[in-house]
């Protein structure tokens, strides 16, 4: 499963905030998203965003706000289908656990 480590779940969690925000999204706002959801640090998604970009899911582009600089991410094209293909891989797996949850271990 895509789902067997927590840096899937998170790759796929901040793909899904960036990619609802058409001309992209900074860091700041996209930490504040992703806690509505899961509790983690900045200093988590940095590295996150970080490697999203090498991985060339995510454009990066700097732009002036209050005389400061702040950096915005934006999904690309290749982070869209990763994203898409995080999107089926969570909807099996999750309808998974609920059918075990629910129905327990029956033997097929």
């Amino acid at each position: 499963m895509v789902f067997n480590t927590g840096a899937a779940l998170l790759d796929a969690i901040v793909l899904a905030v960036v990619s609802q925000e058409k001309e992209g999204t900074y860091g700041y706002k996209i930490t504040q998203d992703v806690r509505k959801v899961l509790d983690v640090s900045e200093s988590t998604l940095y590295p996150v965003l970080r490697r999203l970009q090498k991985d060339d899911c995510l454009a990066v582009y700097d732009m002036n706000f209050g005389g400061r600089n702040r950096r915005y991410y934006k999904i690309t094209e290749r982070g869209a289908a990763q994203l898409n293909l995080y999107q089926n891989e969570w909807k099996n797996y999750s309808s998974r656990i609920t059918r075990l949850f629910e129905e327990g271990c029956k033997n097929e």
